[in-house]
């Protein structure tokens, strides 16, 4: 901290995965081996995507940007942990500390209305398919996309004007491999319960907004599918369960950290690199793998 009148922190502490020298040193190799693979894994999509004319449609333009997102995603925090496995102090700055959080809540509320968007497109493509071509044009898609974007820029400055400004002098110390808002909020040296009621209600709104209406969106088309039997459906079937294994696995630990962002739980912190770390190497596993004009794609790539 500096000293003076007016004490400031200027650093705090990072509690990343613990261990004895060797296993740092597993969780350096294992870690960067994971992030490489999401590197690879996500640009693989985009090129595959971009190289193939059949695959100009707007499904697969959601998906590369959910692969964007997803690198984005995973890159916010995720290096500086894998560097931090070989430092015997790990700290962030007071302005990399506020850098984190601006991110991680741009890319996660971005994933989140991005995912939205995806439902609402299998809506369209299901439910009313002659239609589908003039409902999801380029401008529609593009939209889609920057709006995805503008809510997370607009959620995340709308959190940060509640942290930036607060009087930070006492415990550095944060329970995770990032600064996650909810902890880095407890550390301040003042009463912080409106701030805290302000955030949850924040987070919350735009949190359970996505999944009301991804809820509603995989409703319509599980009905509609329930109803129909050719081909055709059993190619969206197939689609409808790789979109919901993938809100699953984002929105389940979201919900759970987040349920009670105020209570630091022993497991947030591995929830926390489930959906850094891990959902962003899952997402191109599962569209690739259940999807063989992707698959097809690729061989053709290669």
């Amino acid at each position: 901290m500096d000293q003076g009148n007016n004490s400031r922190m200027t650093q705090f502490v990072l509690h990343s995965l613990s261990g004895p020298r060797e296993i740092q040193l597993f969780y350096f190799a294992f870690f960067t081996l994971f992030y490489s693979f999401i590197m690879l894994g996500n640009l693989l999509i985009v090129l595959t995507v971009l190289s193939e004319p059949t695959l100009h449609t707007p499904m697969y333009f959601l998906l590369i940007n959910l692969s964007f997102i997803d690198v984005c995603l995973s890159t916010f925090a995720t290096p500086k942990m894998i560097v931090d496995f070989l430092m015997d102090h790990k700290t962030v700055s007071f302005e990399g500390c506020m850098a984190q959080i601006f991110f991680h809540h741009v890319f996660a509320d971005g994933e989140m209305t991005l995912l939205v968007a995806m439902a609402y497109d299998r809506y369209v493509a299901i439910c009313q398919p002659l239609h589908y071509a003039a409902i999801m044009s380029v401008r529609k898609c593009t939209g889609l996309v920057v709006g995805s974007w503008l809510t997370g820029v607009l959620h995340s400055v709308s959190q940060l004007v509640f942290t930036v400004n607060l009087p930070f002098c006492g415990p550095n110390q944060v329970d995770s491999f990032f600064c996650d808002l909810p902890l880095v909020i407890q550390l301040a040296c003042t009463d912080t319960y409106i701030i805290q009621i302000l955030t949850l209600l924040d987070s919350d709104l735009i949190a359970m907004s996505s999944f009301v209406l991804l809820l509603i969106s995989y409703t319509l088309i599980l009905v509609t599918v329930r109803r129909r039997s050719s081909v055709g459906m059993a190619k969206a079937r197939a689609t409808l369960t790789a979109h919901v294994t993938v809100v699953t696995l984002f929105f389940g630990p979201c919900i759970f950290i987040y349920a009670w962002p105020f209570s630091n739980f022993p497991i947030d912190k591995f929830l926390s690199i489930f959906y850094t770390v891990f959902t962003p190497l899952l997402n191109p596993l599962i569209y690739t793998l259940r999807n063989k004009e992707v698959i097809l794609a690729m061989q053709k790539l290669r």
